[in-house]
């Protein structure tokens, strides 16, 4: 049995959260999601977001990642530039299996993690087998 864990579809993404700058863009991390008997692990690159410019929340059985890639320095020339600066944006519905409470994420190294526990109802268990 799978645990819900989808992608929000949020068609033109009117609710997403805005950059300052009008040139700034929106971008949507890459998520790997892995799942043990214990939990949901999912794993999103953010590449240029400390943990300070970092929002995660779980609200109504949604759970937002909003990440902020702060301003390369304007007087700074580029040698070459291959990824745009602007903030990640991404939502998933959770299903009814995960203990919300016990929701926890950390970011190192661009990596954001989130743990999602499952709910003692949601784990296997093994059932004892009574005979002669």
């Amino acid at each position: 049995m799978s645990t819900e864990l989808t992608p929000k579809q949020i068609p033109g993404q009117p609710d997403v959260p805005r950059a300052d700058s009008a040139w700034s863009m929106v971008f949507t991390p890459r998520v790997d999601i892995v799942e043990t008997d214990n939990e949901l692990v999912l794993m999103a690159d953010l590449p240029g977001v400390g943990p300070d410019d970092m929002d995660v929340r779980f609200e109504k059985g949604q759970l937002s990642l909003h990440g902020r890639c702060p301003q390369r320095p304007r007087d700074a020339q580029s040698a070459q530039a291959e990824y745009s600066v602007g903030d990640f944006y991404r939502a998933f519905t959770i299903g009814e299996d995960i203990d919300a409470d016990r929701i926890a994420a950390e970011l190192k190294n661009g990596e954001l993690t989130v743990h999602l526990p499952k709910s003692d109802k949601a784990r296997p268990r093994r059932i004892a087998v009574q005979g002669q």
